[in-house]
């Protein structure tokens, strides 16, 4: 019985230093991160003398679900939502506000993410990501109300600073590219071009 008694102890004392390292070293499969931040976007029309047709900067709220394929990269899905103003630029006067517009934004992507965290899960762990979706815009004033939706492409990159195993901080930056259909939204002739939309946002990043 003894002898029995010495040989379990043996073997657990091997066995528990791999299993508290499987432990630490356990990754999360999947993370959530909801996020608040800034979006500075680009003119659909540039016409003369320095006139211009955009969406004013407002606040983007959103949220961000991310499935580990590998460990370096993940499949990742996005949901964000910002309340603007559609804004008329005049030389002298500065900007005009003609409309209240509101922004939509989903797509799905892939993320690379570079973990540079130790064994307790806890560091600095820099990613890049890229993917398409759409832009869902609706522009009202008064009673009126009209929407288009189009196709936008993304690509961006933060990091995640890791406080713990789950959770960690996040900061991103993160280009919304597509071409807004002003005639569909508005009727008004106009011919716009592809823009570039950047949204500036720090998150809180939960992993399980």
């Amino acid at each position: 019985m003894t002898a029995r008694i010495v040989r379990i102890a043996a073997l657990a004392l091997v066995a528990f230093p791999f299993a508290a390292e499987a432990q630490r070293r356990s990754p999360s499969i999947a993370r959530v991160t909801p996020y608040v931040g800034y979006m500075h976007f680009g003119s659909y029309v540039d016409g003369p003398l320095g006139t211009s047709v955009r969406n004013e900067g407002a606040p983007i709220y959103g949220a961000q679900l991310g499935i580990d394929l590998t460990d370096n990269i993940a499949f990742v899905g996005h949901i964000g939502y910002s309340d603007s103003n559609l804004e008329v630029g005049l030389p002298i006067l500065g900007g005009l506000n003609v409309a209240d517009s509101k922004m939509l934004l989903y797509d799905a992507g892939l993320q690379l993410r570079l973990p540079q965290v130790n064994s307790l899960g806890t560091g600095l762990a820099p990613f890049v990501e890229g993917g398409a979706g759409a832009m869902r815009t609706e522009i009202g004033a008064g009673s009126l109300k009209t929407q288009s939706t189009s196709l936008a492409f993304n690509y961006g990159g933060g990091v995640d600073l890791q406080v713990s195993k789950g959770i960690g901080l996040r900061a991103m930056a993160k280009d919304y590219v597509g071409r807004f259909d002003l005639r569909d939204a508005t009727r008004l002739d106009l011919e716009t071009r592809r823009t570039h939309n950047w949204a500036f946002t720090v998150g809180l990043n939960v992993g399980f």
